[in-house]
């Protein structure tokens, strides 16, 4: 059995819930659509089946929210309930997913699914969401940090981690991450206020664009990295870009997850392995972060770091 994708449908639905599956072949086949229970994709005669169905050429999707029971299609009307938030980032992937992960106007991810090389679709798991109010959401989410304002329908589908994105050539596999278990509400996002300068512009104004300004977090990113490259205190840069970002709704956090990911992305470049360069954060922040997280926070961020450097030498 796929254990990635088994993983991602029992993390994130109930057995007895409708799901719909999409296959679709990057050479004009007619796509296959299937409404099932999450039970019958996980048997492993169905898995086998969407792995054959994947390594000869169809990509695999599916529906970011359960559906009614009995339903036969994936219209709007026929979604259950709001099951996840989520946002679809295809440009500048990296620099916007750690934007993302050192706000402090959303929560932690409870999934990043890497699509491909620098493209990713992130999701939070949530409860306490009508559709109206999942769908704006899912329109503040893409104005501040710059993903695709075409996903933002409750009936979106997404790539299922476990199987290869058909698209390109080779295939790459599309893998997942979990940050967090938790279950968010709406007040756990902080997106009231759109009309605020967003990090990044939208994706389709990105494309027309030739040439693309930097948003403050992008500068904040190149600026932190190269101070670190010339061997500047990292203690000051977190305290300097607390200050300099004052307009953050927490400051300090942005500054030192923005320090520590340039610091692990640096660190693991020299060559240090990944588990010294835990460490090494953990000594760093042993004194500012909570005994009780600052181990989990560790490791988080050198992941982070990691993956983001896998995804920039596949580029």
């Amino acid at each position: 059995m796929n254990q990635i994708a088994a993983a991602f449908l029992t993390r994130s639905f109930a057995f007895s819930e409708t799901v719909a599956v999409l296959l679709r072949c990057e050479n004009g086949s007619r796509s296959q659509h299937r409404i099932v229970t999450v039970e019958q994709v996980l048997q492993s005669r169905y898995m086998a089946w969407l792995d054959h169905q994947n390594e000869n050429g169809a990509n695999i999707y599916l529906s970011a929210n359960p559906l009614l029971s009995g339903s036969r299609k994936r219209m709007k009307e026929f979604v259950a309930s709001v099951r996840h938030l989520y946002i679809d980032i295809d440009i500048d992937g990296d620099a916007r997913l750690a934007a993302l992960r050192t706000s402090d106007r959303v929560p932690s991810p409870t999934a990043i699914i890497a699509t491909s090389s620098d493209k990713y679709q992130v999701l939070w798991r949530v409860a306490g969401f009508d559709f109206g109010t999942q769908e704006e959401m899912l329109k503040r989410l893409a104005i501040t940090f710059g993903g695709d304002p075409a996903c933002t329908d409750r009936n979106r589908l997404l790539r299922l981690p476990g199987f290869l994105n058909q698209k390109y050539s080779p295939a790459t596999l599309v893998t997942v991450d979990y940050p967090s278990n938790r279950v968010y509400g709406p007040d756990d996002f902080r997106l009231d206020d759109v009309t605020d300068p967003p990090l990044f512009r939208l994706r389709d104004h990105a494309r027309k664009a030739p040439v693309r300004a930097h948003s403050h977090s992008e500068d904040d990113w190149a600026w932190i990295l190269s101070e670190l490259a010339r061997g500047k205190d990292a203690a000051m840069l977190t305290r300097e870009l607390a200050l300099r970002r004052s307009d953050k709704q927490n400051p300090v956090y942005y500054a030192q997850r923005t320090v520590d990911i340039a610091s692990a992305r640096l660190w693991l470049a020299d060559g240090i392995c990944i588990d010294d360069v835990i460490t090494m954060l953990e000594v760093r922040r042993r004194f500012e972060i909570p005994d009780r997280i600052c181990s989990a926070r560790a490791r988080e961020i050198a992941m982070t770091a990691q993956r983001m450097m896998v995804h920039h030498k596949m580029a």
